[in-house]
């Protein structure tokens, strides 16, 4: 069996290529920015999903005016009356439908371009790690 050898330990640090702090550095900060762009499209798009939520509401409750209104004019027998809200609570509930499915896809919209922001930049940092672990020749 061999012993613990310092002089050729020594030696092999000497070899070893260090990485470039400045690149690292500088990686390091492309990592941030990226990550800080997310973070500005993820809250766009909360943004615009609370926006298109105040206009949905707003809108629901107009509807819910006006289809209060019309049933509480006129002289309407109550199986009309009943037609009447019948036709009143499919529309609602076809549009309350369509606003969920809007929502859901601003929603899917907003997380796909944060998470691709970030997926973009990973996949830079990967490059850059293998361009600083590189050993030379």
């Amino acid at each position: 069996m061999s012993g613990f050898n310092m002089d050729e330990m020594m030696k092999s640090f000497g070899q070893m290529k260090m990485p470039d702090m400045s690149a690292f550095a500088e990686a390091q900060k492309r990592n941030m920015e990226a990550l800080a762009h997310a973070n500005r499209v993820a809250l766009e798009g909360a943004q615009a999903i609370a926006k298109r939520n105040m206009e949905i509401l707003q809108q629901s409750v107009a509807d819910m005016t006006e289809a209060a209104q019309r049933m509480a004019s006129g002289e309407a027998s109550p199986q009309a009356k009943a037609a009447q809200q019948a036709e009143v609570m499919k529309t609602a509930y076809e549009r309350a439908v369509a606003n969920m499915k809007e929502i859901a896809d601003l929603i899917q919209k907003s997380n796909g371009e944060a998470v691709g922001v970030l997926n973009k930049r990973f996949a830079e940092a990967m490059e850059e790690v293998k361009l600083l672990v590189k050993t030379p020749g």
